[in-house]
């Protein structure tokens, strides 16, 4: 299993909104990640807007070649993307850049 960690940056005046959203998230996202094999999937949420996620899954690339090809995928990304900085015209999952691990406490 391969544990990712991203960092993505939400806009300040968005942060309300952001917490609200995931804290309804639609049962069928849930579900088309579970699908694609995300496992053990967080959320962390500065106050100043850093967002930090980690998951765990046999495949990253895999993982997100998945829900890219989901419909509520598509649409929860579109909905999303206003909210963020920096992104450039990408959605969401597409500016979450892995980290590199450097330590593991087993």
């Amino acid at each position: 299993m391969r544990r990712v960690c991203f960092l993505l940056k939400v806009k300040q005046d968005r942060i309300e909104e952001y917490r609200e959203r995931h804290a309804a998230v639609w049962p069928e996202m849930q579900a088309a990640l579970r699908d694609t094999g995300w496992r053990n999937y967080s959320l962390f949420l500065r106050d100043d807007g850093l967002l930090v996620g980690y998951l765990e899954t046999e495949d990253f690339d895999k993982a997100l070649e998945g829900m890219a090809r989901t419909e509520v995928n598509a649409r929860w990304q579109a909905e999303m993307a206003p909210l963020f900085e920096d992104l450039d015209g990408r959605a969401p999952d597409q500016g979450m850049l892995p980290l590199t691990e450097v330590f593991h406490l087993d």
